[in-house]
């Protein structure tokens, strides 16, 4: 009989997992939620335990302590079960290179027990869907870097998962191909499927994610959705921006001078035509705006910003995101300790 997830409507639970490699504590008491059918970015620096987490829930490696339920399946007490209904994308693509883009997906069918007739049947299936139907026949080593990583996804999907595991997966990828790779994911969602994403790239995590969980260190610093994150950090930027730009210097002495930016100073962007002003409270804004107003000046547009996601990973973590590279990424510094 299947367990019961912990909480109702979340495809994966954990609580207080734990893994250490020696004396190194990868995972150090972590606790997520993923709901169904949403996709749940976790962000961390290298090191920070995220590929590990993937590989306690994918089963292949076992926790130390804690507890993890996905698609109502123990990972530790049901294995065999689970791995029916999760698929799994890495870092880099896994696909055999000497046999054809159509080999590789029912060589996959085939080890999860499909018959032949629906292995071929999945296999087409899934090479129309990512685009990969003409390339069906050729080694997959003639492959483009997208049409590998889209071929690796179709791989994932082969036993239609309830869950996917993205680690990274547009690790060493262009822009181009890193949006090809977006707009499927944003596809299989739209299908119901659920997806835990690791990544440091924040664009990623901004486009994808519906929730957030930063992790550091093996432990969970922050969670919720992105506006929360930005907003339990804290800080926002008043923008204005005067119909006459000659009107910048002026305003900013004023609000400067009244006490009214705290510590901080407001800045003049002279490209923009902008003031920035930076806002610690509802109360202080209100002032501030006030202050504005008040002036016998002819404002063209107000606004204000929360932090940027970059700085929200910088806030929590101690480390500057990572910023997506062309080419052969590294591994989490975890993955090589295992």
């Amino acid at each position: 009989m299947k367990p019961t997830p912990i909480d109702k409507g979340s495809a994966v639970t954990v609580r207080g997992l734990v893994k250490h490699y020696g004396e190194t504590k990868a995972l150090d008491g972590v606790d997520l939620d993923v709901r169904e059918g949403t996709v749940l970015g976790v962000l961390g620096p290298n090191g920070a335990g995220k590929t590990t987490l993937v590989r306690c829930l994918s089963t292949l490696i076992k926790p130390d302590a804690g507890t993890a339920t996905v698609a109502g399946y123990d990972v530790v007490r049901q294995p065999r079960q689970l791995r029916r209904v999760i698929g799994l994308t890495g870092q880099y693509a896994s696909v055999d290179e000497k046999i054809s883009g159509f080999e590789n997906l029912y060589m996959i069918g085939r080890l999860l027990d499909l018959s032949r007739k629906d292995a071929r049947r999945r296999a087409g299936e899934l090479l129309e869907r990512f685009s990969l139907t003409e390339a069906a026949g050729r080694p997959a080593r003639t492959y483009s870097g997208g049409m590998r990583r889209r071929l690796d996804l179709a791989a994932s999907m082969i036993g239609s998962p309830a869950v996917l595991y993205l680690d990274e997966p547009t690790t060493g990828l262009d822009p181009r191909t890193r949006n090809e790779v977006w707009d499927e994911v944003k596809r299989m969602v739209a299908d119901g499927v659920t997806v835990l994403l690791t990544t440091q790239y924040m664009e990623e995590a901004e486009q994808l994610a519906s929730e957030l969980t930063v992790v550091d260190r093996g432990k969970v610093v922050a969670s919720g959705r992105t506006e929360e994150l930005k907003a339990q950090v804290g800080g926002r930027t008043l923008r204005v921006r005067p119909a006459d730009p000659d009107q910048l210097a002026p305003l900013a002495a004023v609000l400067d001078d009244s006490g009214l930016t705290g510590l901080a100073t407001a800045t003049v962007d002279t490209e923009t035509g902008t003031l920035l002003v930076p806002v610690l409270s509802d109360d202080q804004l209100t002032a501030i705006v006030g202050a504005i107003t008040a002036r016998d000046v002819t404002i063209a547009s107000i606004t204000t910003e929360l932090p940027s996601l970059d700085e929200v990973f910088l806030s929590l973590t101690g480390h500057r995101a990572s910023t997506p590279r062309t080419g052969s990424g590294s591994a989490d510094a975890e993955e090589a300790a295992a």
